[in-house]
């Protein structure tokens, strides 16, 4: 990881670019962070992360509520399975 200013990322650009293949580059304007530059192989690796955690938490909570269970038999038939 490293940080480097907006002005500086501008002259470096193609330079910034390649770093950021292996590490996540931090942009950074007066001595505020404001962005930061990813591979887009990383940022699809997070994106599925981030799915991945929104799909359990949504299967925790509704495990978590309260209703009558029904028999796998008659899911199987309500879907024409049988």
């Amino acid at each position: 990881m490293s940080t480097v200013s907006v002005t500086a990322a501008r002259s470096t650009l193609p330079e910034l670019i390649e770093r950021a293949r292996t590490e996540a580059v931090f942009l950074e304007r007066r001595g505020k962070l404001e962005a930061v530059v990813i591979s887009p192989e990383q940022y699809q690796r997070m994106v599925e992360a981030l799915e991945d955690a929104e799909d359990a938490a949504a299967f925790d909570d509704a495990m978590a509520d309260e209703g009558p269970n029904i028999p796998w038999d008659q899911v199987k038939a309500d879907l024409g399975w049988e």
